[in-house]
């Protein structure tokens, strides 16, 4: 008795799963759509994101230049690292970009 309870249980949860397995794999096709609009998209993208890191780039010198003017030399060093770090971080997300989505 307690084995004809376990395989009923066993085919009722089949048979409740069975739409769910059906429908496996729902990110293909949106990953593919998201690639095609990354191609489309990149280059004005790229070209913006280089623009706004310039931009951030020459507020941040001017910051290191009024601190080392002022005389807070004891900051320089870590403001100098901050900022080329994040130039550099720049430019291996677009490179990542790239390579994720087959941009040549």
């Amino acid at each position: 008795m307690q084995q004809s309870f376990i395989v009923r249980m066993a085919i009722i949860i089949l048979f409740c799963t069975k739409p769910i397995v059906g429908s496996a794999q729902p990110g293909i096709g949106e990953f593919y759509k998201a690639s095609g609009e990354m191609h489309r998209w990149y280059f004005s993208l790229s070209d913006l994101v280089l623009v706004i890191g310039a931009i951030a780039g020459i507020l941040g010198g001017l910051r290191i230049y009024a601190n080392w003017q002022s005389g807070k030399h004891h900051y320089i060093d870590a403001q100098v690292m901050g900022w080329f770090f994040s130039c550099l971080f720049l430019t291996l997300v677009g490179t990542f970009l790239r390579a994720l989505y087959g941009i040549s």
